[in-house]
């Protein structure tokens, strides 16, 4: 075994799981990482000389981390043959290109499961496996907007504004995969037998939208956005920008942390209508807003620091990890001098530290996978 794959011999919950991970970008990455990060193998196959057109090639380094890489020209009949034998001998396979391109290259799940009968093959697309939109071009704007998602989310009046990619790409597109990947590595421990898990991204945003739908259904959300208690609306859930131009998040929900939100902002709760009556939101919002106009972030901060009413500082990502709570925890991992997150969840016998990635000649990977 080479030092370099020694250092990636560790405790995790999924140590000795074998893992394939086939060249994608966005969920796929994430999926992988994760799975590194609980112990996993993670062989990632990595096409000759290849630059994607997005432009973010080297950008994805970070997410990287605990994977072996090797090279493979899968249009070439040797490199093919040998990655189909990689496949042949891992528990999970990982992949997310358009539908039809693994079959294409004689590496679909008919011939990989006929290979290796206890193999987990996940499959992450933007809009499934079948549909028709499968063979769709599309990122997490599109995705979210036909799971009817995307028009819940932003101000009003104006477009709705997508979450970045938090909710297509890695809430409904990596979380999802894994949950159906490690379910079915559960489930084949019962029966032997591996299984096709088709992840979309359309699918899971689709499944976080089950709350709004049962408040909808219930008479609690209004289908027209700017108007709900989540959706920054309301006037105790939403952030007020500070004198500074900083800005500050209020969760105060719950009638508890309302009373004591409020008197932090040195107001009376009695003075203030009802806030449940959104005929009064506009009115509340303008005189919270007012009054946090009037000192900078760190000064609501230090007003409100032990008052437990749900108000925090809006941190950017460089704030975030030099942030107190996250220096006691850990949250973050330096990789190659820029801070990452820490593997999550936590596991009580994980490695702590997290291997850089390395590259390996594919023939040295199946030497030792095949020594079993």
């Amino acid at each position: 075994m080479s030092d370099a794959h020694a250092e990636r011999d560790h405790a995790g919950p999924l140590s000795g799981v074998r893992v394939v991970e086939m060249e994608a970008i966005g969920p796929l990455l994430h999926a992988g990482m994760m799975l590194a990060d609980l112990g996993a193998e993670i062989i990632r196959v990595v096409r000759p000389s290849f630059t994607s057109d997005d432009g973010i090639d080297d950008a994805n380094r970070g997410m990287l981390r605990g994977r072996s890489e090797v090279t493979a020209d899968l249009r070439e009949p040797d490199d093919n043959h040998r990655v189909r034998e990689l496949i042949a001998r891992a528990d999970i396979l990982l992949e997310g290109s358009r539908p039809g391109t693994m079959e294409k290259l004689g590496l679909g799940p008919d011939v990989c499961l006929t290979d290796n009968p206890g193999l987990v093959y996940g499959r992450m697309t933007g809009w499934g496996q079948q549909g028709p939109l499968s063979q769709a071009a599309g990122h997490d704007i599109n995705y979210l907007a036909v799971a009817g998602a995307l028009e819940q989310l932003g101000p009003t009046p104006g477009p709705p504004s997508p979450p970045l990619n938090y909710v297509g790409n890695f809430g409904g597109g990596s979380m999802f995969l894994l949950v159906g990947v490690l379910a079915a590595l559960h489930e084949r421990q019962r029966t032997g037998r591996g299984q096709i898990v088709d992840a979309a991204m359309v699918d899971g945003a689709s499944s976080m939208t089950a709350l709004v739908r049962s408040w909808q259904h219930a008479g609690r959300w209004s289908a027209h956005r700017g108007n709900n208690l989540l959706d920054g609306s309301a006037p105790f859930y939403r952030a007020y920008e500070c004198a500074d131009g900083g800005f500050m998040a209020v969760g105060a929900l719950e009638d508890t942390f309302y009373d004591r939100f409020v008197r932090g902002l040195g107001m009376d709760p009695a003075d203030l209508p009802d806030r449940w009556n959104r005929a009064h939101w506009a009115a509340l919002s303008e005189r919270f807003h007012d009054e946090f106009r009037t000192r900078t972030r760190q000064e609501w901060v230090d007003s409100f620091d032990g008052v437990d009413a749900c108000v925090t500082p809006v941190l950017s990502l460089r704030e975030a990890t030099l942030d107190d709570h996250a220096a006691q925890r850990a949250a973050f991992v330096d990789d190659a001098g820029f801070p990452m997150p820490a593997p999550a969840p936590r596991m009580e016998f994980a490695r702590g530290r997290v291997p850089a990635p390395i590259s390996e000649e594919l023939t040295t990977v199946l030497h030792r996978w095949g020594r079993d």
